[in-house]
């Protein structure tokens, strides 16, 4: 059986993507407006059809019957971290995301967002989504699914809606939660060791939890290290310096 394709929106670094990757899609294509995201993707994934579109532009009948749609739209118009217009900030791409799939036809739909959009105000949004999929002939349920509880080392919850033809949903089951969860030492043991560093089963004993929520800069403000204060805080109990990243792993004579 040959892989499941996939046609992804709003792929940014390519996070999803490469999950999607690694659980057997093949990327038809990773659309994108950010250029520097998409430069990312090129280097990383030459074989890979990014494309530097906005989904705005986008006519998804390019991709007519792809296996499945997925997207990561933006998150601040439901992010507790901003003003949560919903569908008064425009940069509210549901409603692209419906249009795009009713052109594409996808066999199955998955989107991503903040666990902020599981809150009680946008239970309406939340209601108009589902009716306009099952317009279109799908569907939908959807969680909040925490990332640590899958194998991931970090805080991470997002919401998550699936949507399938009517007559498939019966066959779809959400993932169990894995029985032990990963830390950050277990996961990051083999990388730090790789420069000799002689202190790596000291910083391993002592990385024995999960990370806090792994988060980026804007345009507006941030920059290469990993968050606010707290985070900072959090991390640097794990041994890891938050205030910056490192271009490689500790050498052997690194304190």
């Amino acid at each position: 059986m040959g892989k499941f394709t996939v046609a992804e929106f709003c792929v940014g670094g390519g996070g999803q993507a490469l999950g999607l990757e690694a659980a057997g899609f093949d990327c038809v294509a990773a659309v994108e407006i950010d250029a520097d995201c998409c430069t990312t993707l090129r280097l990383n994934r030459p074989r890979w059809n990014v494309l530097h579109e906005d989904m705005r532009q986008v006519n998804g009948s390019r991709w007519r019957n792809v296996d499945l749609f997925a997207a990561g739209v933006p998150c601040p118009p439901f992010s507790i971290a901003g003003k949560q217009l919903g569908t008064n900030d425009d940069r509210d791409l549901f409603p692209e995301a419906i249009r795009i799939i009713g052109e594409m036809k996808p066999k199955a739909v998955m989107l991503e967002n903040v666990p902020g959009f599981a809150a009680t105000k946008f239970s309406d949004y939340r209601d108009r989504l589902r009716i306009q999929l099952l317009e279109l002939g799908y569907e939908s349920d959807w969680r909040v699914l925490q990332a640590a509880d899958y194998g991931v080392p970090q805080l991470r919850p997002r919401f998550i809606l699936i949507a399938l033809p009517k007559k498939k949903m019966s066959y779809f089951e959400w993932p169990t939660p894995v029985s032990k969860k990963q830390t950050v030492g277990d996961t990051l043991q083999d990388l730090m060791a790789q420069g000799g560093w002689e202190g790596i089963h000291r910083w391993v004993k002592n990385a024995q939890a999960i990370a806090p929520t792994v988060v980026g800069g804007s345009k507006k403000h941030g920059g290469p290290d990993l968050g606010p204060t707290r985070a900072r805080k959090q991390w640097r109990e794990l041994g890891v310096d938050g205030l910056g990243i490192a271009n490689e792993p500790p050498s052997s004579d690194f304190p």
